[in-house]
């Protein structure tokens, strides 16, 4: 079913897809330049700072950060290994749930993350401004 309003409404979805690629650009590049960080990482730590998950006494499930961070399980057990092997975030067995694996901050991951804010959130403002 076609309408009137169709050219418009795919203009604004290209629109739209092109700003989201453009920023994800720019914050994969910017991030990486002066942080070592991608944009899904940056997102990882963000999402366990914001769960004050940075002492380790609190973490967030696997399953919870690839709901929040919009990647596969599977993809984002890599990331969390990359991490981990960069000594950012640690695993452990769910205290609750031993099939289950928690994921937490270290205090390299927490420091990693406050450096990198000033540059993600001036990318954003920059992308996402008018």
């Amino acid at each position: 079913m076609s309408t009137a309003s169709d050219p418009e409404l795919v203009d604004a979805w290209r629109t739209l897809l092109a700003r989201q690629a453009a920023t994800a650009c720019a914050l994969d590049r910017e991030l990486n330049e002066r942080h070592g960080l991608g944009m899904s990482e940056f997102e990882v730590l963000e999402r366990l700072v914001e769960g004050t998950a940075g002492d380790c006494a609190a973490s967030l499930r696997v399953q919870e950060l690839a709901t929040s961070v919009h990647l596969s399980q599977s993809a984002l057990s890599r990331l969390i290994a990359r991490l981990e092997k960069a000594g950012l975030v640690e695993r452990s067995m769910c205290p609750e749930d031993r099939r289950g694996v928690s994921v937490c901050l270290t205090p390299a991951g927490r420091d990693r993350h406050t450096d990198a804010v000033p540059t993600h959130r001036s990318v954003l403002a920059e992308m996402l401004s008018g």
